[in-house]
């Protein structure tokens, strides 16, 4: 449960952290004790046994599709151990704490009020601390609001505890995200080591999880509750380029930008654009012969192989970054 967090300002913050930066930081915070507090670690996973696993799909896409939308600088792995430790990801019965903190969050309604707005992609009108979406979008600004876009670890250990004025409550949340943390590179081990790393491939891996939705996505993120193949790329790339780089918005637009690039030659990173339907395909090339997609009605953003099904079309590579 938590108290009310009187804060100065909510939402995002300022001077967002590419990615990439954000995760060793946040990492090397952690590992030296978030400001030399001794962190507990009882009731924590120890990596390497499942770490991630026991996060329910839509959960997990949700912390990922969260943290760089609502506070930019705040990595998923906070995200998701605040759920762990709070309602394990909503597993528990009621969701209601003796001191009135409710949802899988365990927000009390009236410091949900000061987060809950914009309403997400795919989040409740009015929005709702027991909705899922609402209440992880929402813990991410109040995290924000409380420090966690500064990317140091004092600035994280002041969010936890803004979130629940405890010291062995930021301690046990900072043991679990360290979990979470050190399990991403086998939770997304279907790309090789250079490609995790890229930060327009990381930007991508992200959003794993998100359902397509057809002219979904921008450059901010999700939109309509999803993704399509152009609006992941034009997310991915801006975010991963540091808001460097804003790509036109359809796939066949796409296919001119940047410098062409032959397959031998391709990098983590690359755009791939397919001529399916009159080039109307288009992935992010994450290593290891595979690419980061939003593929298609009923599906969601996954890491596929592209062996097999995608060597039967054209292929054109571009080099946006």
């Amino acid at each position: 449960m938590k108290k009310p967090y009187l804060a100065a300002g909510a939402g995002v913050g300022a001077g967002a952290l590419a990615l990439i930066g954000v995760l060793v930081l946040f990492v090397a915070a952690v590992a030296n004790g978030a400001a030399g507090h001794q962190q507990s670690t009882a009731g924590v996973q120890a990596a390497g046994q499942g770490q991630v696993a026991d996060i329910p799909p839509n959960m997990l896409a949700l912390y990922r599709q969260a943290a760089p939308v609502a506070c930019p600088g705040l990595d998923w792995s906070v995200l998701a151990a605040i759920g762990k430790v709070e309602t394990d990801h909503g597993r528990y019965p009621t969701m209601r704490s003796s001191a009135g903190a409710v949802g899988p969050m365990q927000f009390l309604p009236s410091t949900f009020e000061g987060y809950a707005y914009p309403i997400p992609p795919g989040g409740a009108n009015p929005p709702t601390p027991w909705d899922p979406t609402d209440a992880v979008y929402a813990a991410a600004r109040m995290l924000c609001a409380g420090g966690a876009q500064t990317g140091t670890s004092n600035g994280l250990y002041k969010a936890i505890y803004s979130y629940n004025h405890a010291d062995w409550y930021v301690n046990k949340v900072l043991a679990q995200a360290k979990s979470y943390a050190a399990a991403q590179p086998s939770d997304t081990g279907d790309a090789d080591s250079d490609g995790a790393s890229n930060p327009i491939v990381k930007a991508a891996l992200t959003q794993l999880g998100v359902p397509y939705v057809w002219g979904g996505g921008a450059i901010n993120g999700a939109s309509g509750g999803g993704f399509d193949c152009s609006g992941l790329t034009s997310y991915a790339v801006y975010q991963g380029t540091g808001h460097r780089v804003v790509l036109p918005r359809t796939s066949q637009e796409q296919r001119h930008v940047g410098t062409p690039v032959a397959r031998s030659e391709m990098q983590p990173g690359d755009l791939i654009v397919f001529n399916k339907n009159g080039w109307g395909h288009v992935g992010i090339y994450a290593g290891g012969n595979r690419m980061v997609d939003a593929p298609r009605p009923g599906k969601s953003v996954e890491i596929i192989t592209l062996a097999g099904y995608w060597e039967n079309y054209a292929w054109d590579i571009r080099r946006v970054a």
